[in-house]
């Protein structure tokens, strides 16, 4: 019997309107395959085997969403008629998020390439920017102030790319940033394949990017933990930040959000 990717058999079997949207769905850990659960998109399968969804599709264009999802509805952001910006946006994860609730424009910016999911990429709502270095995006590249911003990025610190986002939003602007330990810790803090682990790290981490965030002008509005890990189990954490200084920054106890991330994702 013909064989296939399970990404690949899922869309054209009709499961899923979209390959990106099969992907998001076997990564989450929804799909069975001859009753064992599978969460490799790509793992070849034959063409007739027999396919179980179990739990709630993602409703995004890649699991990712789930983490913008995650800070909209506990921070209260609202998104009606906003220019938007997405810095790593990938396969557009974030972006997808922003446009279903309400925003009018976005600009996904990734420095790789055609990883934007194929719905985003036509959507006339969204301003596809490839092999873009977002730490070199000026006023010039976009010459329309920014509501909202978000910044999901990995090999780098947000600390980098904080500061050209800050230029680019209007005066109330916001932004929702999500802190990865493994690539904001010293290298002598990160385990065996890219893990940090121990909570004081993590602490230690939002704590200096708070600060530097508070140092570059921004007020920090919330703080919560990703509901999903990343890569090798990771705990990420989304902080929620305004531009300027007048709204003062909220009370946060980084501790207590940090032991809930674990207590809730160490269950899982």
């Amino acid at each position: 019997m013909a064989r296939d990717r399970l990404d690949v058999i899922l869309y054209n079997r009709g499961f899923f309107e979209s390959r990106e949207k099969a992907k998001a769905a076997v990564m989450a850990g929804i799909v069975y395959v001859n009753g064992e659960r599978c969460d490799k998109p790509g793992l070849s399968c034959e063409s007739g085997c027999e396919i179980e969804i179990k739990g709630k599709p993602i409703p995004y264009v890649s699991r990712g969403g789930l983490k913008l999802e995650k800070a909209i509805n506990e921070f209260g952001i609202k998104l009606d008629g906003f220019t938007c910006v997405d810095v790593g946006a990938s396969t557009g994860g974030f972006t997808d998020v922003m446009l279903k609730n309400g925003a009018a424009k976005v600009y996904s910016i990734d420095v790789g390439y055609g990883q934007l999911a194929w719905e985003l990429r036509n959507d006339p709502r969204v301003v596809c920017m490839e092999r873009t270095n977002f730490r070199y995006v000026t006023t010039e590249h976009i010459k329309e102030p920014i509501d909202f911003g978000t910044a999901d990025v990995s090999f780098i610190s947000l600390k980098l790319i904080l500061p050209p986002l800050k230029a680019l939003l209007k005066p109330d602007g916001k932004v929702v940033c999500l802190i990865k330990p493994q690539f904001e810790a010293g290298r002598s803090k990160v385990g065996k394949k890219g893990v940090v682990k121990d909570p004081k790290v993590h602490e230690e981490v939002i704590n200096d990017i708070k600060n530097a965030a508070t140092e570059m002008g921004f007020s920090v509005r919330g703080l919560t933990w990703s509901p999903i890990t990343g890569p090798e189990g990771n705990i990420e954490y989304l902080l929620y930040l305004a531009n300027g200084t007048h709204e003062g920054n909220s009370p946060i106890n980084v501790a207590d959000v940090v032991k809930k991330a674990h207590d809730e994702l160490n269950r899982k």
